[in-house]
């Protein structure tokens, strides 16, 4: 954790968590620092809930996928009594990596030297482990990891004691379900990956405003009515909502086609992962914002629809998303990443609109106050 005195260091004296109209942003440094994402692994990603995916991806009993969580690798299956369990990927007796990837499989098998575990966690005993004395085999299952089902979806938590996801986010869910209908019953549509040179806090910063979309978006602010854009934050969320209009050059959408929704609406989800509802069709679309290392970031946009095909509209809408909305972001996050190493740029101020209108950067202070807090321990 970054201690009282890393504050004058960093210039972290000049953030003011409680006070968004006031406060400076975040310091330069902890955008770069080694030291700084090494901290951030613990204080952040170890005690925070991560997205994996939508539970129907998990189809059958023994159906698995590995997740990263910082270094931590995580096994995440299905057992044979339906429950999705997640435990450390690694094998009790010498510690070796037991799944990858994705999969389905009866057993978890170490391939260094088989030793078997059920898919509940438990290490099955052999002839050859008879043979060691004292041995308990209750010691060695699988150490697991804390699992919740929400809207549909699997997350994890390394910190076995943590509160729940549907607690911490407030009224989160109930918004969510405003603009899309049972997203438990969604199906994965396919995933976008980009790789962007830029501190993952860069990224969501990006997201939190809107202020740089009339520069930097014209086809998405024709997507949606920016002068009625509004954010809203609450509890480890923040949402983004807008009308939508149908005259557009982002891609075309038939505002009068039974069940198609006439909203944008996105939120934020502490600390990197985006929900994001475009109009049309029911749909959902996850942007999980994955840190590599200090300044090289990998976002994995993953699409749910009705369908596992998805349709005209939405096969547009992809396309927007990955030919257009995404590389303008990138080259946006980039250049700041660039810029944050400048030796004359150490912080700069946040613009608080009094109204909270779309051009006011609140969404960030909400986003650089929960970091504050996770890095300083401070639990107010």
């Amino acid at each position: 954790m970054l201690q009282q005195n890393d504050h004058a260091l960093f210039g972290l004296d000049k953030f003011k968590p409680d006070d968004p109209a006031h406060s400076y942003t975040l310091p330069a440094e902890l955008y770069f620092n080694p030291d700084v994402f090494e901290i951030e692994k613990a204080a952040v990603f170890y005690k925070s809930w991560n997205f994996v995916c939508h539970m129907s991806q998990f189809d059958a009993p023994g159906s698995y996928r590995t997740v990263k969580v910082g270094d931590q690798n995580i096994a995440v299956v299905r057992g044979r009594d339906g429950q999705i369990r997640a435990f450390h990927n690694v094998c009790s007796h010498r510690a070796h990596q037991l799944l990858s990837g994705e999969g389905r499989t009866k057993m978890i098998v170490c391939p260094y030297h088989a030793w078997s575990y059920e898919l509940d966690g438990k290490l099955k005993t052999n002839s050859i482990l008879d043979t060691v004395e004292g041995f308990n085999s209750e010691e060695f299952c699988l150490k697991p990891v804390k699992v919740e089902i929400f809207l549909g979806f699997v997350w994890i938590n390394l910190d076995m004691n943590a509160v729940s996801l549907a607690e911490q986010s407030g009224g989160f869910e109930e918004d969510v379900r405003k603009y899309v209908d049972t997203p438990e019953t969604l199906k994965f549509a396919g995933r976008q990956t980009f790789e962007i040179k830029a501190n993952w806090k860069n990224v969501v910063e990006n997201f939190q405003e809107c202020y740089h979309c009339p520069p930097a978006h014209p086809a998405l602010v024709e997507l949606f009515d920016h002068g009625i854009y509004r954010t809203k934050n609450f509890g480890i969320c923040s949402s983004h909502i807008a009308p939508a209009r149908e005259d557009n050059s982002a891609y075309k959408f038939d505002a009068n086609k039974a069940g198609n929704q006439l909203m944008y609406a996105a939120w934020y989800l502490w600390p990197n992962v985006t929900f994001n509802v475009f109009p049309g069709r029911r749909n959902l679309s996850f942007m999980h914002i994955m840190p590599v290392g200090p300044e090289l970031t990998y976002e994995h946009w993953d699409y749910f629809l009705d369908e596992t095909t998805p349709n005209e509209e939405e096969v547009a809408a992809m396309a927007y998303v990955k030919d257009i909305l995404q590389p303008e972001d990138i080259g946006l996050v980039e250049s700041v990443q660039r810029g944050l190493h400048s030796q004359v740029y150490t912080q700069g101020r946040l613009v608080i609109d009094k109204d909270l209108t779309s051009n006011s950067e609140h969404g960030i202070h909400h986003f650089q106050s929960m970091y504050y807090r996770a890095m300083t321990a401070d639990r107010r």
